[in-house]
């Protein structure tokens, strides 16, 4: 297990020098000059200059690229452009929000994923089947903004159950709970739709394999089959599955943020691109690589976990 782990972290070095490398190109092509926003749109021409000397940006991109990387070995992200904060304490307020959305959004979707695709599969055919798949469907077929908007004209408007800008605390307080409900609902329901067709057909085929047949003919009751024989084993497809989706959970995360005006790490991204602030914008790039990274690494361990052979 151990090896298995460190073998993952040494296999993550190249994809992290990808995504600085990528991420460094893009913003390349972002229109808006630092030097402009750092000094306003009035300053004269040889404050421009002066400022684009300072930052290095009238080197070839590749100087300007292994500045970059040195800055990033040496743990120096920088200071906003707009703010003139370190980028380091912008990353860190904005990551505790994002954690709590991520959380609040998987703590509820998966098991109720699982839940409903183990329900229809036991039923299979029947009506309660047939509903299942058809919201599994819709859950996957509507984008991420038009499930925001409709969680705010019926929860947050029509009926004003629910507030819908802002983060009003920690998760553990009332404010904050009440918060938290309708970005948390609005990213769990693309998420409830792909586990619960997974699940219900790594149920369907576990179900006809000899050992759950065998528990059967033990006398075992029917849920004790499909809990203890059944599930486990059909849940090691859903673990990896949950780990592909990770990185449009965390994509559908930059939109949620963005339209419940919910202080993380997606809508800091998104406002430092539309501003040009490129040092928060490549800050933001790769902490989402590194949760994407991370996030791979915890599904490995489960599926390891889950299914013994994996570690040999």
């Amino acid at each position: 297990m151990i090896a298995q782990i460190v073998n993952r972290l040494v296999l993550s070095i190249p994809v992290l020098f990808g995504v600085l490398l990528l991420g460094f190109m893009l913003l390349q092509l972002v229109p808006g000059d630092p030097a402009t926003v750092l000094a306003g749109p009035m300053a004269p021409p040889e404050v421009l200059e002066e400022i684009r000397k300072q930052m290095g940006l009238d080197q070839p991109l590749l100087v300007q690229f292994w500045a970059y990387l040195e800055r990033m070995a040496a743990g120096d992200m920088g200071r906003s452009l707009i703010s003139n904060k370190t980028v380091t304490s912008e990353l860190v307020s904005a990551i505790g929000p994002t954690v709590e959305l991520m959380v609040a959004c998987l703590v509820w979707s998966i098991p109720l994923g699982i839940g409903m695709g183990t329900v229809a599969a036991v039923k299979r055919g029947s009506l309660l089947d047939r509903a299942i798949m058809a919201v599994s469907v819709g859950g996957v077929s509507l984008p991420i903004f038009f499930i925001c908007l409709l969680a705010i004209q019926f929860l947050g408007v029509y009926w004003p159950i629910f507030p819908f800008i802002g983060r009003g605390g920690p998760i553990w307080t009332a404010d904050g709970f009440m918060h938290i409900v309708l970005p948390a609902v609005s990213l769990g329901l693309i998420f409830i739709g792909p586990v619960a067709r997974m699940t219900r057909s790594s149920v369907l085929e576990v179900l006809k394999l000899d050992h759950v047949r065998t528990a059967r003919a033990k006398g075992l009751s029917e849920r004790t089959v499909i809990l203890r024989h059944g599930l486990r084993n059909a849940l090691i497809p859903v673990v990896t599955l949950v780990g592909l989706q990770a990185g449009y959970l965390l994509g559908g995360a930059v939109v949620t943020e963005t339209i419940f005006s919910w202080p993380g790490i997606g809508r800091l991204a998104v406002g430092a691109i539309l501003s040009s602030d490129f040092p928060v914008a490549q800050g933001t790039i790769l902490v989402l690589a590194l949760a994407f990274i991370a996030i791979n690494l915890i599904v490995d361990i489960l599926y390891a976990l889950l299914d013994p052979r994996v570690q040999t």
